[in-house]
């Protein structure tokens, strides 16, 4: 697996991802229908028309959920336990259909578990950009790793 063990975190590593993503309007649409989100600012073009963006915008879980997604095969693919929460999550600028999304983990701190010897905790920061380079989202986030084996 792709992912890092404990011990391979370093506080203060920054992971630039190679994977990036263009969200669609299908996006948008499927994950907004998906988990029964019926806002309009994002499924309804008329009504988004007349907000001050003028355009839908992408549903923000949907930012989130992508952000994560984008760190995985560097960070946890095989080698997390599971996630412990997320914190200080935020979306400072929207993201449209055809924008394109990469995506920055820092790694914030990293401990062993004081019970269980097979594992600890890593805070992951992660930031995603649009094609201008501009932040559209960011959060901290806990997750439970494996040591190496």
């Amino acid at each position: 697996m792709a992912g890092l063990y404990l011990e391979e975190f370093v506080v203060g590593q920054v992971i630039r991802h190679t994977l990036t993503k263009s969200v669609t309007e299908s996006d948008n649409m499927f994950f907004s229908v998906m988990t029964l989100n019926p806002q309009p600012l994002h499924i309804d073009f008329d009504f988004a028309a007349k907000s001050e963006w003028g355009k839908p915008l992408v549903n923000s879980l949907f930012t989130l959920g992508l952000m994560v997604g984008i760190s995985v095969h560097d960070t946890t693919l095989g080698t997390t336990i599971g996630n412990l929460g997320m914190t200080n999550t935020s979306f400072p600028h929207p993201v449209f259909h055809g924008d394109t999304i990469r995506v920055e983990t820092e790694i914030k701190s990293v401990r062993a578990s004081k019970s269980k010897p097979d594992r600890g905790v890593v805070e992951f920061e992660h930031r995603a950009f649009n094609q201008d380079g501009a932040l559209v989202a960011q959060c901290t986030r806990q997750a439970m790793m494996m040591k190496r084996p």
